[in-house]
């Protein structure tokens, strides 16, 4: 029987991450890890524990389907749900302008 491939997610923790505006510092204090576990993860040099996981779901909003996203048979547009995710944080005024500009091109 073929080994399978390693599962590697720590490109697409990176993007999230990123597209939140968290640094690796930031992260870890919130889900109360060392900032060098968290480098370790994103550069696929250690595997996150399933509470792990959990607590970056729900800082980030997000779903596990979406880490795991390239194993798995759902297909997503992750840029998008990452965007979509990033908006949520803007500001008000941000926010409208956003909506009159994708109403403009809309149209």
């Amino acid at each position: 029987m073929r080994k399978t491939n390693t599962i590697k997610i720590g490109k697409n923790l990176k993007m999230i991450r990123k597209s939140n505006g968290y640094t690796q510092e930031r992260l870890a204090e919130n889900i109360d890890v060392s900032v060098r576990y968290i480098s370790d993860i994103e550069q696929d040099r250690s595997m996150p524990s399933y509470e792990v996981l959990i607590r970056i779901c729900n800082i980030f909003k997000v779903s596990l389907d979406q880490i795991f996203s390239e194993y798995l048979k759902i297909k997503r547009n992750k840029s998008l749900e990452y965007s979509i995710a990033g908006y949520e944080k803007l500001s008000k005024q941000n926010k409208r302008t956003i909506d009159h500009l994708i109403t403009y091109f809309n149209s």
